[in-house]
């Protein structure tokens, strides 16, 4: 915003007369006796008045030299220092070598090697042709906008993730002194709405769980093929977790699986109670075994695919994605038990959002869940059982 008594862009382009002429934020325009006029901003920088350069009037406009006025005077307020930002800004590698720097420096963290080129590849393509080139420190909330506004609402969820990996490599840009703030934070009001619902996978009723283990058990697919889903659905685990699996994570004796931090969604280590049906499974499933895995593929060394499960499903006709049993199972917990929701959470494996609560619940709740995780096998497996109790723990 202008200063009440400020310059005017008509005004500056008039101004030859030797002199100072102030505008705000401690910007001035200074005019020499050799005719020459460039931008100069008075700020004080831990406790000492300095002046700052901000280019020639005639190749920076007005506006431009108050907004870059406007932010070194906030940095210097803060604290900083708006010289060391200038300097590092000027020395700022280009939105491509940004994009390199961040892979190699997250790259180990991540848990699936894929996504390394899925990174890269969604930024080659959508943001490289209008940023790549451009140093990071340049790169403007304008410059996203033209990038995401043509996906937002037919390729929202390919957007969506543009974005956040636009916003990963700034958020670095900013940490490294290039710039000072991720201007893909500021777009939101200004995308359109997208068209599109989400879409959830899609899941079985409950009550048709048992008659779809059934139908697996019956089928002519590969025994560790049907013995994975089986224990997928008892355990209510994700795929990958299941897949996975090794026996040195299983205690079929307790009846437990430990599933290591590295192989869980939360990084966190979590011991599921297996029922009986799931430790039977086991036992089964020993028979196969030829190396670690409890549920090993075709190829020697490497488990099962995920598609090799999806793909059972939709040759059996059974209208559920894989990842879908977990809403079943929760579904179930809620309609036909009076189990707590927090325990109902941790079966899930789910974290807690709130950290004030989470900084108090730390139990793991595991005698409550293995009750409920019985309850569920039982309901799944009725003949297994002379009682069946569906009322599992609170």
């Amino acid at each position: 915003m202008a200063p009440a008594k400020g310059l005017t862009a008509a005004k500056v382009r008039q101004i030859r007369e030797p002199g100072k002429y102030y505008d705000g934020n401690g910007l001035f325009l200074r005019v020499e006796k050799t005719g020459s006029r460039r931008w100069v901003q008075r700020v004080t920088i831990n406790g000492k008045r300095r002046e700052i350069g901000l280019g020639s009037a005639d190749l920076v406009p007005l506006a431009e030299a108050r907004n870059t006025a406007i932010e070194y005077r906030r940095i210097a307020r803060s604290g900083g220092d708006p010289m060391a930002v200038r300097q590092s800004a000027a020395a700022a590698p280009s939105f491509n070598d940004a994009v390199d720097r961040v892979i190699e420096l997250y790259a180990p963290s991540w848990s699936n090697a894929k996504h390394a080129t899925q990174f890269r590849n969604t930024l080659i393509t959508y943001a490289a042709p209008t940023i790549g080139r451009k140093p990071v420190s340049d790169v403007t909330s304008a410059d996203v906008l033209r990038i995401l506004t043509p996906i937002w609402a037919s390729k929202a969820e390919t957007a969506r993730r543009v974005k956040q990996r636009i916003g990963t490599v700034m958020k670095w840009a900013v940490a490294q002194g290039y710039r000072t703030d991720d201007p893909s934070a500021a777009i939101s009001q200004a995308l359109p709405k997208s068209p599109h619902k989400v879409k959830h996978r899609k899941s079985l009723p409950y009550n048709e769980v048992a008659t779809c283990i059934d139908v697996i058990r019956a089928s002519q697919a590969m025994i560790a093929t049907k013995l994975a889903l089986e224990f997928l659905i008892l355990t209510a685990a994700r795929s990958g977790e299941v897949r996975g699996a090794t026996w040195e994570e299983m205690d079929i004796a307790n009846k437990t699986w430990t599933i290591p931090a590295n192989r869980m969604k939360a990084k966190t280590e979590h011991v599921v109670p297996l029922s009986d049906r799931a430790a039977a499974i086991l036992t089964e499933a020993k028979k196969l075994s030829k190396d670690g895995l409890v549920f090993p593929g075709q190829r020697h060394g490497r488990p099962l695919s995920d598609m090799t499960l999806s793909k059972l499903l939709k040759e059996l006709g059974l209208q559920a994605d894989v990842h879908g049993f977990r809403t079943s199972f929760r579904v179930w917990v809620q309609e036909q038990t009076n189990t707590s929701f927090e325990v109902a959470e941790k079966a899930l494996a789910h974290t807690t959002q709130n950290k004030v609560v989470a900084a108090y619940a730390r139990s793991d709740l595991f005698d409550k869940r293995r009750n409920l995780m019985e309850a569920w096998a039982r309901y799944l497996n009725p003949e297994q059982a002379n009682v069946i109790s569906i009322k599992a723990g609170k």
